[in-house]
């Protein structure tokens, strides 16, 4: 198990704001070599930096990165950036996401569907994929990737058809990765993919936890995912309901669980009041 990063060059998508934040100033706290943040957001992108690097005071070299990763083609040139400027990360966190949450039929293709993919699913396997050669080549030196999903992934539900389906892929591929990583012995490279029920951040503004899943404060999910990673754990769930409710989904024939699940515990209703964070 590592016990910190101390000493790791640590890259984070998504990280001007919210979870990506805290994110950085756990690998800053911990004395990293290097936080890379990645976010297409310039302006807060630099008042998170210039935060991070007071509070290193010069133990840790922060790297911000404009980049809006939804633009694939951007990753590959400021992946080859970071190599130049920074060197190789150790950690990758792909945390960026966006969720759109309406009806499918409520999609355009072009705003919503699209891009959601591109966030959600394509950029993690992009991004990952310019990075792990040189993690897998460096059997010395412990590697992390931690792909963010979501309990959406796992389980359904209206108004998220979209988000549930990046998240379902990004699920499938991160787990398949793990596997492969193992199978052709590339032990020190370890995948933790990640699903969490709601947390209350803007992202999800006006949702609402179904019974016993009540939202989570991004403190307490950063805490958990931290821990996991450092551990090497290839999967973490939360809150405990999300686990539970996966496995009664599989023994419960489908109208009995679209019953249990739509009026027992409220999860088809979660996202009826549903606002998010406003658009760029």
């Amino acid at each position: 198990m590592t016990r910190t990063v101390s000493g790791a060059r640590v890259l984070i998508t998504g990280a001007a704001m919210g979870m990506g934040r805290l994110y950085a100033e756990r690998a800053v706290a911990e004395g990293a070599e290097a936080v890379i943040l990645w976010d297409r957001d310039a302006a807060a992108l630099a008042v998170t930096a210039a935060i991070l690097t007071e509070r290193s005071a010069g133990r840790t070299l922060v790297a911000p990165f404009v980049v809006d990763i939804a633009d694939l083609g951007a990753i590959a040139q400021t992946a080859q950036r970071v190599r130049t400027e920074v060197g190789h990360p150790d950690i990758v966190i792909n945390n960026a996401g966006i969720v759109r949450g309406s009806f499918f039929w409520e999609h355009d293709n072009g705003d919503d569907t699209r891009p959601t993919m591109q966030v959600n699913a394509l950029a993690p396997m992009y991004i990952t994929r310019e990075f792990l050669p040189m993690m897998m080549n460096n059997p010395g030196r412990e590697s992390r990737i931690v792909n963010v999903a979501s309990a959406a992934g796992l389980l359904s539900n209206p108004r998220m058809s979209v988000y549930a389906a990046s998240k379902a892929a990004l699920i499938g591929w991160s787990d398949s990765l793990r596997l492969e990583l193992v199978q052709q012995r590339y032990g020190h490279v370890k995948v933790t993919t990640v699903s969490p029920s709601y947390i209350s951040t803007g992202m999800f503004a006006g949702a609402r936890g179904p019974l016993l899943t009540p939202l989570m404060t991004p403190d307490h999910v950063v805490d958990r995912v931290w821990r996991a990673m450092l551990a090497g754990r290839p999967m973490l769930t939360m809150p405990w309901t999300v686990g539970l409710s996966t496995v009664v989904r599989g023994v419960l024939p489908l109208p009995l669980w679209d019953a249990v699940a739509g009026r027992v515990f409220g999860v088809y209703r979660s996202m009826d009041a549903f606002t998010g964070r406003p658009r760029p």
